[in-house]
């Protein structure tokens, strides 16, 4: 929520050609020592849009520093959308406190890495030139028989990696962040890379959402270059995590797999065959008025209110993209399920309550990200202490809030900022139970990287579905059932 003005940015926008695609025009804290000109400024930036790489220090990238492997693999997991958490891993020389152990042990689980014989990881073991290449073909799913040539191979055969100037591949050379940026960004984004038509448009999907935004990269803080609407049928090329690489008539970028249809297992970097949809749980163990109950979803702000900023992403987008994924487990319920918005277009705070009002609402939900002045972090929600004159649901209200607050906390392990009265309109002015949520900070480093995740928006969205199901069953309603539609 926008409670303050704030810069996170410089003074600036840079704004960097992406190739084949729009330009993309991005507020991102300019590197002093990757300038415009600097060979690979257009891949260093590209990457630092979507928070895939950072700089070593304030303003500074060290674009000629070696990189290790812990650096390596950290960048590997941010583009692909692992889980960044910081754990224990397999390794006596990773730590739970290492800042890449979450990608480390993500990435070990995937298959794209693995430590050494005497149980150690080696994370600030510089990465050569084939051990990149050999991560790039794992990561990103390309055949190459196991061998560094082969790896080699692969990227050059794509227009990812060229050879040096003595012809060699230079297996052995050291790799600096500019190039390991390089080589990421062409393996990401084809428009990147040093040949044409190195990908091919082979899967047959279809949109199953209205104003699906196709963005210049694999999460919400890329550029939108177009948006599609459901039904439309796309041509998918390969995914990079949850998000896909799609053609549309002129339109080409990315979408997140959620939602396309007919997901298959041709090229990408985890496209594995979709699980089996789960069935509904048996209605002879739900309550049977739930069926009549109406759980209405608000993401906040939307089309000319952005809501807070942050990092290069906008509270609306974060917002909304969890709103939807809430949506989603709702919708496999008996509950019925509205949404104030489930596009990128702006709704007034009364004609958000005015909606809710007209399905008929039971339980009303807002969605919002914090600002405040970039050093406050951790996550709280609102309910309303109503007077006779506004929302009288004051402790149905508090106890909705309570339990979305204790889930969230439980799921997100960020500040625990307590449950609290707050005068809202879309809380105040409401007729049923209401509680807005506030996941993060948007303007915290440590929380504007959960907020931009799809792992963390989904393991946010589980956790307001939870807590929504703790206080209809605090309420006397039979809900246990539901409980396993988001395991």
């Amino acid at each position: 929520m926008n409670k303050s003005i704030f810069m996170v940015f410089l003074s600036f926008l840079l704004v960097i050609p992406t190739l084949g695609m729009k330009s993309t025009a991005f507020a991102a804290s300019t590197f002093s020592d990757v300038p415009s000109s600097h060979r690979a400024a257009k891949e260093i930036y590209y990457l630092a849009e979507g928070g895939i790489v950072q700089g070593t220090s304030s303003y500074q990238f060290s674009p000629n520093k070696s990189v290790t492997r812990a650096e390596a693999v950290t960048m590997i997991g941010r583009a692909l959308q692992l889980d960044g958490t910081q754990r224990p891993t397999n390794f006596k020389d990773v730590g739970s406190s290492s800042f890449a152990s979450g990608y480390i042990q993500s990435a070990v689980d995937k298959g794209i890495v693995s430590g050494y014989s005497d149980g150690r990881f080696l994370p600030n073991k510089t990465v050569t030139r084939g051990e990149m290449a050999i991560m790039i073909c794992r990561a990103f799913d390309y055949p190459f028989n196991n061998s560094s040539s082969g790896a080699a191979q692969a990227l050059m055969s794509r227009g990812i990696a060229e050879g040096l100037e003595d012809g060699s591949f230079g297996y052995s050379e050291p790799m600096i962040r500019a190039d390991f940026s390089v080589f990421l960004a062409r393996a990401i984004n084809p428009d990147f890379r040093l040949k044409a038509n190195t990908v091919k448009f082979d899967q047959n999907l279809t949109v199953n959402v209205n104003d699906l935004n196709v963005r210049t990269g694999p999460n919400n803080a890329y550029e939108k270059v177009g948006s599609l609407n459901k039904g439309t049928a796309v041509k998918g090329a390969y995914s990079v995590g949850a998000w896909y690489y799609i053609q549309a008539g002129s339109i080409q970028g990315f979408v997140h797999g959620n939602y396309l249809d007919g997901k298959g297992g041709s090229g990408g970097a985890t496209n594995p065959t979709p699980p089996p949809t789960k069935p509904q749980p048996p209605t002879s163990n739900v309550d049977p008025r739930i069926k009549d109950q109406v759980i209405v979803i608000d993401p906040g702000h939307g089309g000319k209110d952005p809501g807070a900023v942050g990092y290069g992403i906008k509270e609306k987008d974060v917002v909304l993209a969890t709103g939807l994924k809430v949506n989603e487990l709702f919708k496999k319920t008996p509950f019925q399920v509205k949404m104030t918005r489930s596009t990128d277009k702006y709704v007034s705070l009364s004609g958000r309550v005015s909606y809710a009002e007209s399905v008929k609402g039971n339980t009303f939900v807002s969605i919002h990200a914090n600002a405040a002045n970039g050093k406050a972090s951790g996550s709280e929600t609102y309910y309303y202490a109503a007077t006779a004159k506004s929302n009288p649901h004051t402790a149905d209200s508090k106890l909705l809030a309570t339990k979305i607050q204790n889930r969230l906390v439980a799921a997100w392990n960020l500040t625990d900022r307590k449950t609290k009265p707050g005068d809202f309109h879309v809380l105040r002015e409401n007729s049923m139970p209401a509680a807005l949520v506030e996941l993060g900070f948007i303007d915290n480093k440590n929380d504007n990287a959960k907020l931009k995740s799809d792992y963390w928006q989904n393991a946010a969205a589980k956790a307001i579905y939870y807590g929504v199901l703790d206080y209809y069953k605090a309420k006397g309603y039979k809900v246990d059932s539901l409980y396993s539609v988001a395991k």
